[in-house]
C-alpha cells in the first residue's frame, strides 16, 4: 500500500483544493474503544485544537469494532464538522495506522492511541521541535515515553525489539512504538507500507530513515490505560512482527528502490 492523500474510503473525506486543508490532522485507531472514543475526541479538540489555531481535523479510524465504537464515532462526526470517521474491516493496528495516514487531510499529520495513555497537550512538544528554526530542520518528530507505564514483560520485549532494529537497520530511536508521532505530509508521497500488524511503526521509521528523511525525538509522559483492554503483545503478534522484521531486512538488500517507492 502506498500512502498519501485523503482517501475515498473515508466518511466525508476532504476533496477540496489544498488551500482548504486543515493545518493538522490528528487521528487515532479505534478498535472496541467505546469507553474511550468520546473522551479522546473531546481531548483532541480541546488540547490540540488551540495549538494550531483551531485548524484541526480529528480523524477516527474505526478498525472493524464490534462494540458501540462505530455508532459513537458517527455521532461525534455528525455533531462537529472537525471530526471525521473512517470505517474499515478489522485490519489490525498497522492497518489502522495506514488508513489514518492515507485518509488524513492536514498539511501535518499526527497520531496517538485511543486509550488515553498520553496527554494530548504534549503534542505541543512535537510541534515546537518541528518548527524550531534554531535546530536542525526535521520533517518527522518521534515521541518517546519518558517513563513507560507498562508491565515488566512488555518493557523487556520493547527494549529487545529496539535493540534488534538498531542492529539490523541502524535505526537508533528511543521508543519505536510510542504512539505520539508527527509528520509533514510530504514524507508519505509514494511511500509503500505493507505491514498490518504492530511492525508498521518500525517499518515506517526504517523506510523514512532509508529515504533520508530528517527525524527528531522528544520525550512525552505515559500513563496507565484509563479503560478498555490492551490487545497488543500477544505471542502470535510478536512472532509476526519478527517475521516482518527479517523479511524487510532481506527486501532492502535485494530490491531497495522498489521497497522504498523510489525510481518509479
Amino acid at each position: 500500500m502506498s500512502v498519501g492523500g485523503a482517501g475515498a474510503g473515508s466518511r466525508d473525506a476532504a476533496t477540496g483544493p489544498e488551500a482548504t486543508r486543515p493545518r493538522l490532522t490528528f487521528f487515532f485507531p479505534a478498535y472496541n474503544e467505546e469507553e474511550n472514543v468520546d473522551s479522546t475526541v473531546e481531548r483532541a479538540l480541546a488540547d490540540i485544537g488551540p495549538l494550531v489555531g483551531g485548524s484541526l481535523e480529528v480523524l477516527i479510524v474505526d478498525d472493524g469494532s464490534t462494540d458501540r465504537t462505530p455508532e459513537l464515532a458517527d455521532r461525534l462526526a455528525a455533531a462537529n464538522p472537525q471530526v471525521r470517521v473512517h470505517h474499515q474491516p478489522n485490519r489490525g493496528y498497522g492497518g489502522a495506522l495506514k488508513a489514518g495516514f492515507a485518509n488524513a487531510a492536514g498539511d501535518l499529520i499526527c497520531f496517538s492511541d485511543g486509550d488515553l495513555q498520553f496527554d494530548l497537550n504534549e503534542m505541543q512538544r512535537l510541534l515546537d521541535r518541528l518548527d524550531d528554526g534554531e535546530k536542525q530542520p526535521v520533517d518527522v518528530v518521534i515521541g518517546y515515553r519518558i517513563r513507560r507505564r507498562d508491565p515488566l514483560h512488555r518493557l523487556f520485549i520493547a527494549k529487545t525489539y529496539n535493540l534488534i532494529v538498531a542492529v539490523l537497520f541502524g535505526l537508533r530511536v528511543h521508543d519505536i512504538d510510542c504512539a505520539m508521532k508527527l509528520f509533514r505530509r510530504h514524507v508519505f508521497e509514494g511511500l509503500p507500507l505493507d505491514a498490518d500488524g504492530p511492525f508498521l511503526s518500525a517499518e515506517l521509521l526504517i523506510k523514512l530513515k532509508a529515504r533520508g528523511v530528517r527525524m527528531a525525538q522528544v520525550g512525552v509522559n505515559h500513563y496507565p490505560r484509563a479503560a478498555g483492554t490492551n490487545t497488543g503483545a500477544s505471542f502470535t503478534k510478536i512472532l509476526r512482527t519478527f517475521r516482518d522484521l527479517f523479511a524487510l531486512r532481506l527486501a532492502l538488500w535485494i530490491r531497495r528502490s522498489e521497497v522504498l517507492g523510489q525510481g518509479r
